[in-house]
């Protein structure tokens, strides 16, 4: 499509069956959202790949009623699903971890025979980044050893007393303040080159302010929402712009539409 010597490009969107757990479905989707390739031998990446994963509604908003969770829908699960069983870690603020009532990530055998030729771990980690570690230190994953807590040094010494005494691990990734960078250096020296953020979005805004975001894979739910919810990545700082690319559209027959944007200059093929 041509309009006024700016060309248009349609692309149409594959259509993804929503509401089932079928494997190959589940399998075509893992080869839609491929992550680098980690070299077997030194030099490594430079960094880990840094992959995003959020749904908001149509106009925006990343939560209703305070949770994401009604927004989602069977796709969306679907693929929530798939880009866990691909990452190495699901990095997290602490705060929608609790919120979300996140558990400990799982083994899935649908990709159990994947991750063992990837030498991944049956599932993967889970890191928590928390500033001030307002954690319940009954939180059921503190306690797993598949679990970290990335902080500071300054962070209250009478909660890190408390949280370690309750099973919790706990990284410092600088001193007033959660670097990022160091995150993803402490990523790489325990082998998780293939990260998943999931949010929230003072996280993923901090990492696109940074420029550490590779990749975004957005679930637009088809919902109209208004009201004084957040969008996907927020922050103090100034406003920046990042230039990314669609790799991919999907649709579901329930109307949602997933898109992946990857960063203009990095590949993850």
């Amino acid at each position: 499509m041509q309009h006024e010597g700016v060309m248009f490009h349609l692309q149409k969107a594959t259509q993804v069956t929503s509401g089932t757990d079928d494997t190959s479905t589940l399998r075509r989707l893992a080869d839609a959202y491929p992550y680098p390739q980690v070299p077997a031998s030194p030099p490594c990446l430079t960094r880990p790949y840094v992959r995003a994963n959020f749904v908001s509604s149509i106009d925006g908003a990343v939560t209703h009623n305070g949770k994401s969770a009604d927004l989602a829908g069977p796709g969306d699960k679907a693929i929530f699903r798939v880009l866990r069983a691909l990452a190495d870690v699901v990095l997290v603020g602490a705060r929608t971890a609790t919120v979300e009532d996140y558990g400990q990530p799982s083994p899935d055998d649908v990709f159990a025979h994947a991750r063992n030729r990837a030498e991944q771990t049956p599932a993967p980690a889970l890191a928590l980044v928390s500033r001030t570690l307002a954690i319940p230190a009954d939180y059921p994953p503190l306690a797993h050893p598949d679990t970290v807590v990335l902080t500071c040094r300054d962070a209250p010494a009478d909660t890190r007393r408390e949280l370690v005494a309750a099973g919790a691990t706990l990284i410092d990734c600088g001193d007033d303040t959660v670097d990022l960078q160091i995150v993803l250096d402490r990523c790489a020296e325990r082998g998780w080159h293939r990260v998943l953020c999931e949010g929230g979005p003072s996280l993923l805004g901090s990492l696109v302010t940074e420029d550490l975001v590779d990749e975004v894979c957005l679930t637009t739910s088809p919902h109209l929402v208004a009201g004084d919810a957040s969008r996907i990545a927020h922050g103090r700082r100034p406003a920046v712009l990042r230039d990314m690319h669609t790799e991919l559209i999907l649709t579901d027959d329930d109307g949602f539409m997933f898109t992946r944007w990857v960063r203009t200059g990095r590949t993850s093929d």
